[in-house]
């Protein structure tokens, strides 16, 4: 997980940093630390993920069979999971916010998924 820690809080000492240091201040390269239980990588913190989730204040109404959310406010898509810019608060899977989608911002990213078939 890369997060807002020593090395990112010399160089922006803006927010809060964890009580640890990466050698990181801004992105971590992809596998730069180790998988998750799951055997996933980089989960968690380097840039918010932007999906495609349409933009709610709460989950009431989101589709239950895992689909992304396609009405509401679609002028806003959601961001999950923190950046290394962010408090440590914020860097979790269930930290989510909205960003224009016309957003362009350093600590705003996307995932890429395939099928492993």
């Amino acid at each position: 997980m890369n997060a807002m820690d020593a090395s990112g809080h010399k160089k922006y000492p803006i927010n809060e940093a964890m009580q640890c240091d990466d050698k990181f201040a801004t992105t971590a390269p992809v596998g730069a630390f180790p998988p998750n239980t799951f055997g996933l990588n980089d989960m968690l913190g380097n840039v918010w993920e932007w999906v495609s989730d349409c933009w709610h204040e709460t989950y009431k109404g989101a589709p239950a069979d895992g689909a992304s959310w396609q009405d509401g406010d679609c002028a806003k898509r959601v961001m999950r999971g923190g950046a290394w810019l962010e408090n440590p608060w914020d860097t979790r899977l269930s930290a989510r916010w909205p960003a224009d989608t016309g957003s362009r911002e350093t600590p705003l990213g996307f995932r890429l998924a395939r099928d492993l078939d």
